[in-house]
């Protein structure tokens, strides 16, 4: 009787476990599901980060392609940085695509091109090895510049509105002794991308110039699942960002 009751609740554990999972929104599960999967698997040495990271050289003259993919999925072996970024980037990546991009995975996937290549070509003159830190740095960007009324708290220490967000991070990196090379070209990327599409299209003479291909709209937008419940951060005006980067009212 006790091993039936302890399988049927192993059982019910792991359905709200997989309803839960399949909730996040397509394009934050895929992303955030291959940083994981990458780090596990370069801790149980099934591959190398020498397999993994951004070498143009390698790209080019051998063909290794993979690398302008995997440098944006590995963050380093587990430890307090890879749980930082990790939060960071399903957090931010999530309140986006249930945000501003809701029903709009296409433009979504879009912004992920855009970035990723972006970033990539600087990349190539920056001398960073693994580019996924300046691409959540540019998630977080455009977040914080579309929701510039609410207010943050890192850490207990300092307030802040949402633009100072990714500041405040990079100030961070800096106390930790780390390179800020890495968050200044996200913030550069995330600019970028909210000038042309956000600010540009609005000013006088201007026009939008980021045009989300047909193929990626008849890939990915389709009807909304009823049953999806999206996070609540987005109606949220005020919030204390805490260590696990959520936000409390």
């Amino acid at each position: 009787m006790a091993d039936s009751e302890a399988g049927a609740a192993a059982a019910g554990m792991a359905h709200s476990f997989t309803q839960e999972y399949f909730q996040i929104p397509v394009v934050t599960r895929a992303y955030t599901t291959a940083c994981v999967l990458t780090t596990a698997a370069v801790q149980l040495e099934f591959i190398s980060p020498f397999q993994l990271y951004f070498n143009p050289e390698l790209i080019i003259r051998r063909y290794q392609i993979w690398r302008l993919i995997t440098s944006f999925l590995f963050f380093g072996s587990l430890g307090f940085s890879f749980v930082f970024n990790i939060i960071f980037l399903y957090r931010y990546c999530r309140m986006l695509e249930e945000g501003c991009f809701r029903g709009r995975t296409a433009d979504f996937v879009f912004m992920f091109l855009f970035g990723g290549i972006v970033i990539t070509l600087f990349g190539l003159f920056a001398n960073i090895f693994f580019l996924g830190q300046a691409f959540i740095i540019m998630l977080v960007y455009v977040w914080s510049r579309r929701h510039p009324l609410i207010r943050m708290n890192f850490f207990g220490l300092l307030n802040f509105q949402a633009p100072f967000l990714p500041w405040v991070l990079m100030g961070f990196s800096l106390l930790l002794g780390n390179s800020i090379v890495v968050d200044l070209l996200g913030i550069s990327v995330g600019h970028m991308y909210y000038f042309l599409e956000d600010v540009f299209p609005n000013q006088p003479g201007g026009r939008k110039l980021l045009m989300t291909p047909e193929l990626l709209r008849a890939m990915f937008d389709r009807p909304e699942d009823p049953d999806y419940h999206p996070l609540l951060e987005e109606q949220q005006q005020d919030g204390d960002l805490q260590p696990n980067g959520e936000q409390h009212n």
